[in-house]
């Protein structure tokens, strides 16, 4: 019987972006965001600059880790990382949609770092406008690029604090476990209690739950922002 064939473990993402961007002499920094899907909460952006000499080991896309283990990783990251965060509010997601909110968290977070990089790279297939240095775009970066994976965790860790924070002050929704995304329990919250001020008006179900007049679909949100959103499977 011939040997069973064992898969190999995925690979972890690594600093060969960052180095041929010329890191360490030139300061590079990896950018990613939480929060593009949930109906509640703002959305958070992180930038992070590695020192690839104390990087902690096990960074990886915050997606694939536990709660526990970012949480750990980010204690890490914050004695030998510099580490921007951008936030843009939900009366700024449903003032310039999601997709630009998201850019402007971006560029908030690279603009928090201490120290202004030469460059940015920036998790998905597209880059912010304005920001103060170059950028580059890597689709799947927060798989590929160390720096974006750790802006991942940076950015998920800080967001969940900030619902676990808000259900507190917005009992009922059980934010705390679904951080605002559309879950069958997040949903019967809101058949029974009805939307907050923490939710994204401009998101269906939200506004149609406000305009029941509305036509069927997710016209609410632009198409290149669902487009987006199913990109990086949120």
């Amino acid at each position: 019987m011939p040997p069973r064939k064992t898969k190999a473990p995925a690979a972890l993402p690594d600093y060969a972006f960052e180095t041929g961007e010329g890191a360490p002499s030139r300061l590079v920094c990896g950018v990613d965001e939480a929060g593009r899907g949930p109906l509640a909460g703002p959305v958070v952006a992180a930038a992070v600059i590695l020192d690839i000499a104390t990087c902690p080991d096990g960074l990886n896309d915050s997606k694939k880790l536990d709660a526990l283990r970012r949480e750990a990783l980010l204690a890490e990251l914050e004695a030998c990382a510099e580490i921007g965060i951008g936030i843009a509010s939900v009366e700024e997601i449903d003032d310039i949609n999601i997709l630009q909110a998201t850019m402007l968290a971006m560029t908030r977070a690279v603009a928090a770092l201490p120290r202004a990089p030469h460059i940015a790279l920036i998790d998905g297939n597209r880059c912010p406008r304005g920001l103060a240095c170059a950028s580059r775009a890597v689709v799947r970066g927060d798989g590929l690029v160390l720096s974006i994976a750790a802006a991942s965790i940076a950015a998920k860790v800080t967001r969940d604090r900030m619902m676990t924070a808000l259900a507190e002050t917005h009992p009922g929704y059980g934010l705390e476990n679904h951080m605002g995304y559309g879950t069958p329990a997040h949903l019967d919250a809101l058949s029974r209690l009805g939307p907050t001020p923490i939710h994204r008006r401009s998101f269906a179900p939200i506004r149609k739950m406000l305009s029941p007049a509305l036509p069927e679909g997710l016209d609410l949100v632009p198409d290149e922002s669902v487009n987006l959103l199913i990109q990086k499977n949120y």
